[in-house]
């Protein structure tokens, strides 16, 4: 029994209701990351639940009809409870997706996973835990050991993920792991998957601590034959991620960073291929190829109505990367004061006053500036608005 590892995983965010109705139902397991990270005194951040059986039955128990994905054995409960079947996996040839069949024992299940530390299993019934072998000793050790020597080529998105958990955990990485990942990237294993799913693997290393994870990326080789001109200085993703203001996507800035040598065609053609939303993909594309430019400039500027006239347009990510890239104090100001700043007139004051078109446009710029520089009162921003030049 592991009556206290089976308390800590009810205490994960929605798992109590769980727990109530599936604590009685034999071959339920909890698998993979909820129960490493238990067991290393983690929270978790959700659980994922195998059943030895049907897991659209099980599924049933949680309330409505649930969502099937025969496929795969899945099936989705409530619109946000996966249980997946107890499965085999084989693949038919290297980046493919895998055949699955159905009905195998949790002892099997565990053996298709990616790391041993993730290849373990509790369950509700009664606590039992079962791990495939090692598992437990690597856990203790802080170590990431692959399942076995073809797994990386099977399934190449497992290399984005040792990157992930390494930053993540701060587990070190077994040598003969090391050395099949290495070799894996060398021999082209990362363009036998489609560009999607590795798309959809960097977006969520890129939530992982940075700037350990993007460093991963560059130390197997795996960033360069993703992006182009991609390479990592480490000091400058940490200060471009200080600067990115709360809102803003430290995230993309990280990539961002990375990828300062591309083109904006390039960079933006790789991020549509590996299906980034279009807003991320333009944010991404932004930053890296517009901050190196604007660092300079926005180094040597001290008004403020300078500083917006250059900035106005810009996203907060491109202003966080230019000023990590050497105008810190500069993109600070802006980003924190100067953007939020707010006149006391409107375009129906300039329209009142006799302005029309693109001359409502330059003069409410107009009396921004004032009003940054030290024009206090509709009076005086009115006045700025009003004498501004025709364009």
């Amino acid at each position: 029994m592991n009556d206290d590892l089976l308390e800590r995983l009810r205490e994960t965010p929605g798992a109590g209701e769980l727990f109530d109705a599936l604590g009685d139902v034999p071959g339920v397991w909890v698998v993979g990351g909820a129960v490493r990270d238990a067991l290393l005194g983690r929270d978790p951040r959700d659980l994922d639940l195998v059943v030895e059986g049907d897991a659209a039955e099980v599924a049933r128990l949680l309330g409505e009809e649930p969502l099937l994905h025969e496929r795969f054995g899945t099936a989705t409960a409530n619109g946000v409870v996966n249980l997946a079947a107890a499965r085999r996996e084989r693949y038919e040839q290297p980046g493919a997706l895998p055949e699955v069949e159905l009905g195998a024992p949790i002892a099997e299940d565990l053996a298709r996973r990616d790391f041993t530390v993730n290849a373990i299993a509790v369950r509700l019934a009664d606590g039992e835990l079962q791990a495939v072998p090692g598992a437990l000793e690597d856990l203790a050790a802080r170590r990431l050991r692959v399942m076995h020597d073809g797994s990386f080529l099977d399934d190449p998105t497992r290399l984005l993920r040792l990157v992930r958990y390494a930053a993540r955990l701060r587990f070190q990485i077994e040598r003969v792991t090391r050395e099949l990942a290495f070799a894996a990237v060398e021999d082209g294993a990362l363009v036998t998957v489609t560009p999607s799913r590795l798309g959809n693997e960097l977006r969520l290393l890129l939530e992982e601590p940075q700037p350990a994870a993007v460093c991963g990326l560059e130390a197997f080789g795996i960033g360069p034959r993703m992006l182009p001109g991609f390479n990592v200085d480490p000091d400058l993703v940490e200060r471009a991620q200080r600067l990115t203001p709360v809102g803003g996507r430290p995230d993309l800035v990280a990539l961002a960073a990375t990828c300062l040598d591309a083109s904006a065609p390039d960079l933006a053609g790789r991020l549509n291929a590996c299906e980034f939303p279009a807003r991320e993909r333009d944010t991404v594309t932004a930053a890296a190829t517009r901050a190196r430019a604007l660092a300079p400039v926005l180094g040597g500027l001290e008004d403020a109505s300078a500083i917006w006239a250059l900035l106005r347009r810009e996203g907060a990510e491109t202003v966080a990367l230019a000023g990590a890239l050497g105008a810190p104090e500069q993109a600070k100001r802006w980003l924190d004061d100067l953007r939020h700043a707010k006149l006391e007139i409107t375009g129906d004051d300039l329209l009142a006053a006799g302005l029309e078109g693109p001359a409502i446009g330059r003069g409410l710029d107009a009396a921004t500036a004032a009003m940054l520089d030290g024009a206090t009162g509709r009076g005086a921003q009115l006045a700025a608005a009003l004498a501004a030049p025709p364009q």
